[in-house]
């Protein structure tokens, strides 16, 4: 089994046992995962199952803005009408709330270990600027170099700020650019005057460099911890 459905609580046979299998399965797939120091999708599916079953035990209501990416406005409608349906079914909202009992602290479990692991290897990852920053670093390059691998990544990052009702976000886009392989004559400087010779669109890019002291999963981890690293390190440097 993988991911949950975002509509995995109302979906289906409305059964204690049978909801029961559905999240000790998910559990279980997430541990396997984490085994393996693989965070991403699973840690942020967690947080998404968790928030919107906090949300239900403390006003029995679905929230739309729990659902992003996860389920469209119209999906979500027709959602919110199967469950107020539940909602006013006395003997189906105790099932739910003892689904939502017997899930809630299994989540918030899983959490916590997918958040060790991902302190670990932020903790492992090590972020400087290569040569001097332009004003503005909200837009550039980052040079990703993994543990024990011979050559650097190179992705072309630009962050960008949402907001939803409650807060401000910011979140950042990625590209992939090239590889480069290590070597003495390949300094960090060296491959950011490459870039702006190659890639005229930034003249005078911020540049980092993104160095992990331990290996990890690329995809899974590494470079999902790394952007959001790089999101915490330019935000500081202009605050």
């Amino acid at each position: 089994m993988k991911q949950l459905n975002a509509n995995w609580l109302t979906d289906g046979l409305l059964d204690f046992e049978y909801k029961k299998y559905l999240v000790l399965a998910y559990l279980q797939s997430a541990k396997v995962e984490f085994d393996e120091y693989k965070l991403y999708p699973f840690f942020a599916d967690l947080i998404f199952h968790y928030q919107n079953l906090l949300q239900i035990r403390e006003s029995k209501k679905l929230i739309y803005e729990q659902f992003p990416k996860q389920i469209s406005k119209a999906d979500f409608e027709k959602l919110e009408i199967s469950y107020q349906k539940i909602v006013e079914d006395d003997e189906a909202m105790r099932e739910i709330e003892e689904i939502v009992s017997f899930a809630m602290p299994r989540f918030k479990k899983m959490m916590s270990n997918g958040k060790e692991i991902y302190e670990w290897i932020e903790s492992k990852i090590e972020i400087m600027p290569v040569g001097l920053l332009p004003m503005y670093a909200g837009e550039g390059y980052f040079l990703l170099n993994e543990y024990m691998v011979s050559e650097t990544k190179i992705y072309q990052y630009q962050i960008t700020v949402f907001e939803n009702v409650y807060e401000k976000f910011k979140g950042i886009h990625i590209q992939y650019v090239e590889s480069v392989k290590k070597g003495l004559g390949q300094t960090y400087e060296n491959i950011k005057i490459s870039l702006t010779k190659k890639y005229d669109q930034l003249p005078n890019p911020a540049t980092f460099m993104v160095v992990s002291h331990i290996s990890c999963p690329l995809h899974e981890s590494l470079l999902p911890i790394a952007k959001r690293s790089l999101v915490k390190y330019v935000s500081n440097l202009t605050a």
